[in-house]
């Protein structure tokens, strides 16, 4: 797999921009397309990107060709997101909390106990809100989304500290994605939010900087932090979407066939994908308690209330006054 020394490629990121937000060889010539990703190569995230690749490749000939480098190679979710809207990277995936730190109100779609399950999730983009919200992140940031891709259900892990209710959240020092709905949430549960980079996060819990952290069951598997973590604590408290978004003008730039081909081969890759993760989520549970992990059950919505309480009203002027009610109700 290439790779690309993670500090060359954020130095030259904006350099780049200008000569790559377009194909710089002609249609007939190979065109390269980079995709970033924070995951490891084990997540299936970084899977569906690979299998999308090789389909694209196999059905161009060679002509499309899509390098993948997973494992925050070429720097933070953030790094990238930076990347794709300077032109200097092609493709990432993240979710819609950090791709909202580039427009505020796509972080709804993302809020914490807003969809019941990844079926209603999907519902979102149907809707004039989404169409709406991608049209702002081209016009803004210069970016699309392509797609939108189940992440799985988020639940909360510790290290040596049980936790059954917000009230033993008291003064535990939860890592967050740095995201600011994550750390409202974490607020409401009276922990003291810790926002780390992705990458960082296995060290961080390992060396004890962190009580503990929250991602979704496969993301806890690939990642390895239930080496480093003793308990399990089935939270729910997110339902994440990832989207995949690339350079609008990278976009506009490819043949309408070849953006054709390429919406079909994500969308096929993005349905094997959320199969993938949904029938993780079913066995991983079990898994984890077999290798010694403590897995609570606790009542959920002790964790909802002190949240649904605080984070809609304290992000509405953001989102849009009945955004969050709206979507709940679709």
């Amino acid at each position: 797999m290439p790779r690309i020394h993670r500090r060359s490629f954020i130095a030259t990121a904006g350099a780049l921009g200008a000569s790559l937000a377009a194909p710089t060889l002609t249609r007939a010539q190979a065109t390269t397309l980079r995709w970033g990703e924070s995951l490891s190569g084990t997540h299936p995230q970084v899977q569906m990107a690979e299998r999308i690749a090789r389909e694209v490749k196999e059905k161009t000939s060679g002509r499309i060709d899509i390098q993948v480098f997973p494992n925050s190679q070429l720097g933070s979710g953030k790094d990238m997101i930076e990347a794709v809207s300077a032109g200097a990277l092609q493709l990432t995936t993240d979710g819609a909390g950090a791709i909202g730190a580039f427009l505020p109100q796509l972080s709804v779609i993302e809020a914490p106990y807003l969809w019941r399950d990844a079926a209603h999730m999907a519902k979102a983009a149907g809707t004039p809100l989404y169409a709406k919200l991608n049209d702002d992140l081209v016009a803004r940031r210069g970016m699309r989304m392509l797609n939108i891709t189940y992440y799985g259900r988020r639940h909360l892990t510790t290290g040596r500290r049980e936790v059954r209710t917000p009230a033993d959240m008291a003064g535990f020092k939860l890592r967050v994605p740095p995201v600011d709905t994550f750390v409202a949430m974490a607020e409401a549960w009276g922990a003291r939010a810790t926002p780390i980079a992705f990458g960082e996060l296995y060290l961080a819990l390992s060396q004890g900087a962190v009580d503990g952290q929250e991602n979704p069951l496969p993301t806890i598997q690939s990642g390895k932090f239930n080496e480093v973590q003793k308990f399990l604590v089935l939270t729910s408290h997110i339902i994440t979407p990832r989207m995949i978004i690339v350079n609008d003008a990278f976009w506009r730039g490819l043949r309408p066939a070849d953006r054709d081909l390429l919406q079909a081969a994500m969308a096929a890759g993005a349905a094997q994908q959320d199969r993938e993760l949904q029938a993780q989520e079913a066995t991983l549970v079990g898994s984890f308690r077999a290798a010694g992990m403590t897995v609570i059950e606790p009542d959920v919505a002790l964790w909802r209330k002190p949240v649904l309480d605080t984070v809609p009203r304290k992000f509405e002027s953001k989102w849009g006054r009945g955004t969050f009610e709206a979507l709940a109700a679709l």
